[in-house]
This record gives C-alpha cells, structure tokens and sequence, in this order.
C-alpha cells in the first residue's frame, strides 16, 4: 500500500515549524499508542504511521531530502520500526514515559539519572576572609588555605581502583533510572543501585573508597579590591568543591569581614571618628592635628565649641569599590573635663567660676536652656 504523505499524516502544512511537527506527533502518538489501545491493530497503525512521519521531519537533513525527493529521498533511513519494532527495547513497542519523558518525570519525580554515567557539578563553598580597615579601604592581596574536595589522583576521578574501571549497572543497564508500571503508565525512578549513575564500581579506589574525590587543604590568593565591605564577596570561579563523575568544579565566595578599628568606624563611604578637645581650646579655639587613614590633617577648632560638634573632612573618606565619589571623615569632638589639678589650678578655676557667675552674661547656653526647661516642668505640674 503507497505511503501517506507524512505532512498529511501529522495535520501539518509544508511549512510547519518544528514545536508544530512535535505538537502534532505527541497528540496523536498520546491517542492512538497501543499501551492506550490494547489490541486494536488499526491504532497501531497510525501510531506506527505517525511515528515515522515525525521521525523524518523532526530531523532537518531528512525533512529536506523528503520536500525535494519525497518517499524516495527517505527510504531505508525512516521508520525504523516497520520490521523490527518500532523504538522500544528489544523491538517492543516505545512506552508513553520515552514518547513524553520530561512530562511525566515532572509529574512523578523521576531521578536525577537517565542517561548513563551522569557528570554533576561540583558544590560552591564560602570562605570568611578577616581584613583590617586599612586592608578593606586600599586593598590586599591575601592567602588562604580553604579545605575542599579535589579529583582523587589515584584513580583520576573514576572512583575504581587502578587498572580496573567502572562496570554498566545491571540492574538499570546503565541508564541510571528503571521502570514500574501504573495502569498504562510506564513510570521512571532512579535506579537503587547506582543511584541513578548508571555505572557501579567493583573495585573501589583505595584512596578514595570509590568517591572519586578527596579532602585537601588548597592554598589560594585572593586579590581584595579597594573599597570592600563587610558582607561583600569575591567569587572565584572554578575553585570550590570538584564535580562527580567529571563534572565541573564549583566556585568559591570568599566573604568579607571587617576587624573593629581602634580610631575609625565605616558607615557606607564615610569614616567616623571620635576626636577629645581640652577645655581651653573649646573656649579659646585652635588647630589640633588629627589622623586619616593615609596621614594627618589640621582641624580648626573654632572658639565656644561645643561637645558633639561634628567637622567633616571632605575626601578622607573611602572610595567605593564599584566607583563613584570618595567619601568624608566626620571628626566629631568631645570636650574634656580637667582631671588631676593641683591646688593653684583649682583656685584659679574656682576665680574664673566667680567672674562667670558677676560678669551677668550668659556664658553657658545649653546648662540655661535646660534649667529653663526644667522650671518650667515644675510650673506646670502646680494646680
């Protein structure tokens, strides 16, 4: 009997995409699949017919020769299944969990295996990285030892001990999942005894007792830019833990940590720091030298100035690390109280206190707002 044109077969127009020609073959391979059908050899047919429909114009060097030759451009190359089965194992018919395997391992949670000895990626690790301010601010270059796991050098990674290799799972044949049935459903599940590798090792590598990988302490340098936070990372790629199976290596995130500085604390881009002034200069004023990070600077201290005042150092900052404008130290003063005074500076003092008190100015304006504010407190709690 003369082929159906395979267009004709799947619905479809000459010029039909690809996500088109598959939509079609699974609607009807969904209908007309014998495990759906038992024993109607007209569905069988057209599955058997639909299937090679799809399998020459799903691949676009068949799709090709067929639009130019037709039949005759595919023969022997399509249907692989007319005269020996047609795509399951052992000539049996294909399930519905190959037809639409990503779907159903969706639903039912199939393994992580399914094709063989899978490779998988290596685990990422982190690392705690202490700097100093100064270290955060300019930048360093660090070393540092992060225990890891390597690809074992004994068995190269395979696990098996030398001069032996890695044997095909005889339980799932090396395709890492096998099958159980429900109903006319065919469902995939990692295989129990490889653990969805499809491969099993008899004789284990004495390094590595069949890993493949062992621990080791790897020495790295790590280059901190100018700038860095606490909290930010540095990713080095390729230098966590090693891939399974030869997979590919994780990757490393060293975090920074700031060590407490004695002089400076960081907030975003600015420093701050706290700067004591004796009495004398607060009332006086007067140029006091104060630290940075990278030297000193004079600060003018005005005259009358008050605990708490804050004088902003423009630049003496930190230089953000993602670019950007520096940022400013913020000295903030704390004034003094004298401590240890002989007996002529206390009665000098006590003078002075004697010519605050007659001279009948206000000398000290925080101490007289906050005694008017406590009277009148106390007025207003009389009835």
């Amino acid at each position: 009997m003369a082929k159906r044109d395979y267009y004709e077969v799947l619905n479809l127009a000459r010029n039909a995409s690809e996500a088109e020609i598959k939509q079609a073959y699974r609607r009807l391979a969904m209908k007309h699949h014998p495990d759906r059908n038992p024993g109607d050899q007209v569905s069988e047919e057209h599955f058997k017919e639909a299937k090679e429909a799809y399998e020459v114009l799903s691949d676009p060097r068949k799709r090709t020769a067929y639009d130019q030759f037709g039949h005759a451009g595919v023969d022997g190359s399509a249907g692989g299944g007319f005269g020996g089965g047609f795509g399951g194992p052992g000539g049996g018919p294909a399930d519905l969990n190959d037809l639409f395997g990503g779907v159903f391992r969706d639903i039912f949670g199939g393994g992580r295996g399914g094709g063989g000895s899978q490779a998988y990626r290596g685990s990422d690790l982190r690392y705690i990285l202490d700097l100093t301010l100064e270290e955060a601010v300019f930048g360093a270059t660090s070393k540092i030892r992060v225990p890891t796991l390597v690809i074992c050098a004994t068995c190269g990674g395979s696990g098996a001990k030398p001069g032996t290799k890695p044997i095909t799972c005889p339980t799932c044949r090396g395709v890492g999942q096998v099958r159980m049935q429900q109903g006319f459903f065919s469902i995939q599940q990692t295989c129990p005894r490889c653990q969805g590798r499809g491969t099993i090792i008899p004789e284990p590598c004495e390094t590595c007792g069949g890993v493949g990988r062992v621990e080791e302490q790897k020495t790295l340098s790590v280059k901190v830019p100018a700038g860095v936070d606490n909290g930010d990372r540095i990713r080095l790629s390729g230098e966590g833990e090693a891939g399974e199976s030869g997979g590919p290596p994780g990757d490393l995130y060293v975090q920074i940590r700031v060590k407490p500085h004695p002089i400076f604390t960081r907030e975003d881009n600015d420093l701050y720091c706290e700067v004591p002034i004796g009495f004398a200069t607060a009332a006086l004023g007067g140029d006091l030298e104060v630290p940075t990070l990278d030297g000193r600077v004079s600060l003018k201290i005005p005259a009358e100035t008050q605990t708490g005042k804050v004088f902003r150092v423009r630049g003496k900052g930190v230089k953000p690390v993602r670019g950007g404008a520096t940022g400013d130290l913020l000295c903030r003063v704390s004034v003094e109280t004298p401590v240890n005074l002989t007996r002529e500076q206390k009665e000098l003092l006590q003078k002075f206190a004697e010519t605050m008190e007659a001279g009948g100015k206000q000398h000290a304006p925080q101490e007289g707002s906050w005694l008017d504010g406590v009277k009148k407190f106390f007025e207003d709690m009389k009835f």
